[in-house]
């Protein structure tokens, strides 16, 4: 294993190329990264000194009421508004159908007065028929994971510290359903905080609002524990609360998101793989950082031992991965001194090639990226993008044409002549405008039909482009056939951007919206993926990540794929 090359020492790796990255198997095995929007919030919280005070909490002895985390920036502030309400539980679902939940969260724009939590506890609960306004950031709701939270409180009033083993079966007490922001339900605009450097990257908002729905979590159970036996509780230890996170339950609704913003997937696609290039590229390795490696490889292996699921598949991709990951510590156990100055991460990439599964690849990816922090250093700079696409009309059909072939030929692997490369289609449900999966020869709703099936578009773009005349302008092209305007406009407009398009078909019979689902949520930063259906997974979020008073620390940012050292292998 690990055979160097002769050509291997001084030549520089590139990039992988969209169309081995870019697919649905390879994103349907990301894993979080030193890049997942998560930890770039955590560094910038710890590099600016922000400081979190909770600044409400009134609560009953049931821990029912309202709460305000403040958190102040250099410049301004942000603040949580927390309403923690009763709930039956014959209401508790994580269903987007839901009506009513044990807490919702709007994250303000500054310092709300009392007349806006008036109004917020007002119309938060009913989340999209509440009425808010432009300071309203943020809204989520969360259910807690009701036996565990109960099991915690118990134990705590009883002034012992939960089982480790029992926290860690769930990793959170409290589960959102939904985080929405950009406007949804007549929220604030994304347009309103785009401009200041903490909001520009993606999804720094929303992981701020998680981030203090997390801390909220905990001071609720300390506070119920205490009501329950106020001479006797103890509160949750630090080292339980880093080792919980917040649960999420995810479907279709961000999916297509990825489809609709190609500027922005090739901005967090191309950081991931320049800093891969850069790693890969390394002439000589020292012995320090194959040792970090073997390292982060046995947290790993512990992490997957931590990872509970019922999926029967992920189940047996996890056993899979658990034998890569073993295979990878024996290769990094035996590198030698000659080896470390071959490129020695191109050989053991190109070995993962050769004999890991495509999981193993991608948690190998994510691994190198952690034993080099320095080489992902302002990678993450433009995680975001204006979009803005102009229509040039003034080139020949044959021109286009040409252009159209060689960055859309990937599109000539479907056969879209057979109903199984066309057996889906992607639609907004009517009553909550949230997106969903169809079957297009069973169930109604094609007519309506989201513009997700880029491959399937793309080449029929292609084959109307052919049956014209070659000479003419493509404005001619486009008065003659105006559906294909915001194609051509999307082709034009991911010129310069190689990652922007997933190579994939998306209404193909096989076809699994959970991969699209774990790129997106991996590069959030979740990590326990637990698939209930094909249609929607749980997550964990900001699992063993820094409590607030811990972000002075300078080894904050060391918490890839969390995993209890408490806990047995």
């Amino acid at each position: 294993m690990l055979h160097p090359s002769a050509d291997s020492k001084d030549s520089q790796v590139p990039r992988r190329p969209p169309n081995e990255v870019c697919t649905l198997e390879r994103m349907g095995a990301a894993f979080p990264t030193r890049l997942s929007f998560m930890r770039l919030l955590l560094r910038r919280m710890a590099k600016e000194k922000w400081r979190i005070q909770r600044e409400r909490f009134d609560l009953d002895d049931q821990g029912f009421g309202k709460a305000v985390y403040r958190v102040a920036l250099p410049n301004r502030s942000y603040s949580l508004a927390a309403f923690s309400n009763p709930l039956a539980d014959d209401k508790r679902t994580d269903r987007v159908i839901a009506s009513a939940w044990d807490a919702v969260f709007v994250l303000f724009d500054g310092q709300p007065t009392e007349r806006d939590l008036d109004r917020l506890g007002e119309n938060a609960p009913y989340q999209e028929a509440g009425r808010f306004e432009a300071t309203d950031l943020v809204i989520s709701r969360a259910n807690r994971s009701i036996r565990l939270f109960e099991y915690a409180c118990d134990c705590l009033a009883q002034g012992l510290q939960p089982d480790p083993e029992k926290m860690l079966e769930v990793g959170y007490l409290m589960r959102t359903t939904a985080v929405y922001g950009n406007g949804k339900f007549g929220i604030s605009d994304h347009a309103r905080v785009s401009l200041r450097e903490e909001a520009q990257n993606s999804f720094q908002i929303e992981m701020l609002t998680v981030y203090l729905i997390r801390l909220f979590t905990t001071d609720q159970l300390d506070h119920i524990a205490s009501c329950r036996a106020p001479d006797r509780a103890v509160k949750l230890s630090p080292d339980l609360k880093r080792s919980l996170g917040i649960g999420n339950s995810t479907g279709l609704g961000m999916a297509p998101f990825v489809v609709s913003h190609p500027e922005l997937l090739h901005e967090w696609f191309y950081a991931r793989e320049t800093a891969l290039s850069r790693i890969r590229s390394l002439a000589d390795v020292s012995s320090e950082s194959v040792t970090r490696a073997r390292l982060l490889t046995q947290r790993a292996i512990r992490h997957l031992q931590q990872w509970r699921l019922d999926d029967p598949q992920y189940q047996a991709r996890n056993q899979r991965l658990m034998d890569d990951l073993q295979m990878l510590e024996h290769w990094l156990s035996e590198a030698d001194a000659q080896q470390r100055s071959q490129q020695f991460w191109n050989l053991v990439y190109r070995d993962s090639e050769a004999h890991l599964s495509v999981d193993g690849q991608e948690i190998l990816v994510a691994l190198l990226l952690e034993v080099y922090p320095d080489v992902v250093e302002g990678l993450d700079e433009s995680f975001y993008s204006s979009e803005t696409r102009v229509l040039d009309v003034g080139k020949t059909v044959y021109e286009f044409s040409a252009f159209l072939d060689d960055h859309y030929a990937w599109t000539d692997r479907f056969d879209f002549s057979k109903d199984s490369q066309n057996a889906h289609f992607w639609y907004v449900s009517e009553n909550k405008l949230e997106p969903r999966f169809g079957r297009r020869f069973d169930e109604p709703g094609a007519d309506k039909e989201m513009p997700v099936a880029i491959a399937r578009d793309m080449a029929a773009l292609r084959s109307a482009l052919d049956a014209f005349d070659n000479a003419a302008l493509l404005a001619d092209f486009l008065l003659a056939r105006p559906e294909f305007r915001h194609l051509v406009r999307r082709a034009q407009a991911l010129s310069e951007y190689e990652y922007g398009e997933i190579q994939d078909n998306l209404i193909a019979a096989q076809t699994s919206p959970l991969d699209i689902l774990r790129f997106k949520l991996a590069c959030f930063g979740a990590a326990k993926f637990d698939p209930k259906s094909a249609l929607w997974t749980r997550i964990t979020m900001f699992q063993g990540a820094p409590l607030p008073h811990e972000l002075g620390d300078p080894s904050i940012d060391d918490w890839w794929l969390y995993a209890s050292p408490s806990l047995p292998l």
